[in-house]
C-alpha cells in the first residue's frame, strides 16, 4: 500500500515560512449571504482588505465561480451551512469530504483518493499539479493542449511554496490566461505539500505531526490574492491522502475536496467523466506522455471543461 500511494512527483519538505503578506490584510474566513443594489445573490466565504480596500471572496452558490468583490457594494449577513444546506455548492462541500468505501485504507484512517473523481460523462476535466519543484512548468504541454481547445479548462492545483519559486512561470501562466488561452481556475494544493521519501503515509504529507492544516489552506490563498489571482472553491490534497479530521478542516472553510478519477501516471487511462491528473511541474513527465498519446489516439473524452461543471 506504501509502495502505491508514498510517490514523489510532488516532493517537498515543510519549515519555509510563508512571505508577508503586502497589501493584503485581516484575511479570515466567513460565511455570509450577500446581496447587492441589482439583486445578485453571492456567498462570502472570506474577508480581507487589499490595499487599504475592504473585500470579500464570493461563490456563486449555483455556478462555483469566485470573484473578489468590494465590500460596500454587498449587504451580507451571516448565515450557516443548514441554511444553504440545498445550494449546489453546500451540497457539493458536503459530497467532497464523504469518501467512497474504495477510498478507505483499512485500519489505518486514511483516505486514499478521495474527494470529487469524476463529473458529467459528456467531457472530461483536466488538471494539473503545481507542487513543488527545482525543474521549471512545462510549458509545451499546455501549449499542445491549447491546440486541442481554445480556450482550454484547466484547473490548476498551486502550491505556495512552487509560486514564490516559479515567479516567471506563474506570469507565463497569466499572461496565457489573459490573452483567452486558458481558462484557469485557481485549485489550493496546500502551502509546503510536505513529503518526505520512505516516511509511512500516516505520518507524510498533511498527515505529518505539526502540520497546521488551516494555515496550510490561507496562506495559499492569500499568496493568490497577493499575486492578482483569486482562488476557487477547491482544494486538492497532496498525495491524495486525506482524513476525516483534515476533511472537516476543508469542510469547515467550505472547500470542495478534488481528488483524480485517473492520475494518468498511477492509472492510464481515463473514462468519459474523469478528473484527470497530471503533473505540469516537470517532476512527473510519463503522466504527460500518456496524457498526449490518449489524447493523439482519441481516447479522451471531449470537450474538457471547467472544473466548476464537475460537482
Amino acid at each position: 500500500m506504501a509502495a502505491m500511494f508514498a510517490i514523489a512527483a510532488c516532493a517537498a519538505h515543510a519549515g519555509d515560512a510563508p512571505p508577508q503578506s503586502r497589501g493584503l490584510r485581516t484575511y479570515q474566513t466567513v460565511f455570509q449571504a450577500c446581496r447587492n443594489a441589482a439583486g445578485a445573490k453571492m456567498l462570502a466565504i472570506r474577508s480581507m482588505e487589499i490595499d487599504g480596500t475592504a473585500t470579500l471572496l464570493t461563490v456563486d452558490p449555483a455556478t462555483l465561480a469566485t470573484r473578489l468583490v468590494q465590500t460596500q457594494d454587498w449587504s451580507c449577513t451571516d448565515t450557516n451551512d443548514d441554511q444553504q444546506k440545498e445550494t449546489r455548492y453546500l451540497k457539493a462541500v458536503r459530497a467532497s469530504i464523504i469518501p467512497p468505501a474504495k477510498t478507505r485504507v483499512p485500519a489505518s484512517g486514511l483516505i486514499a483518493y478521495g474527494g470529487l473523481l469524476r463529473g458529467s460523462p459528456a467531457g472530461s476535466f483536466v488538471t494539473g499539479d503545481l507542487c513543488p519543484s527545482r525543474k521549471v512548468l512545462d510549458r509545451a504541454f499546455l501549449e499542445t493542449l491549447q491546440t486541442a481547445q481554445s480556450p482550454l479548462p484547466i484547473a490548476l492545483g498551486i502550491s505556495g511554496l512552487w509560486l514564490t519559486a516559479h515567479r516567471a512561470d506563474f506570469a507565463w501562466l497569466r499572461a496565457q490566461e489573459r490573452a483567452g488561452r486558458l481558462q484557469i481556475t485557481w485549485v489550493d494544493h496546500s502551502y509546503h505539500h510536505p513529503y518526505i521519501a520512505g516516511r509511512a503515509l500516516a505520518d507524510n504529507f498533511l498527515l505529518m505531526p505539526g502540520i497546521d492544516m488551516r494555515a496550510e489552506i490561507l496562506n495559499t490563498e492569500k499568496l493568490l490574492v497577493i499575486n492578482g489571482e483569486t482562488p476557487s472553491v477547491f482544494f486538492r490534497f497532496p498525495g491524495l491522502m486525506s482524513k476525516a479530521s483534515l476533511n472537516q478542516v476543508t469542510s469547515n472553510d467550505h472547500l470542495i475536496v478534488l481528488g483524480a478519477g485517473a492520475w494518468l501516471a498511477r492509472t492510464p487511462r481515463a473514462r468519459p467523466g474523469d478528473i484527470i491528473l497530471v503533473h505540469a511541474n516537470g517532476n512527473e513527465p510519463v503522466g504527460l506522455k500518456i496524457f498526449a498519446a490518449l489524447l493523439d489516439s482519441g481516447k479522451l473524452a471531449r470537450p474538457f471543461r471547467p472544473i466548476e461543471d464537475a460537482p
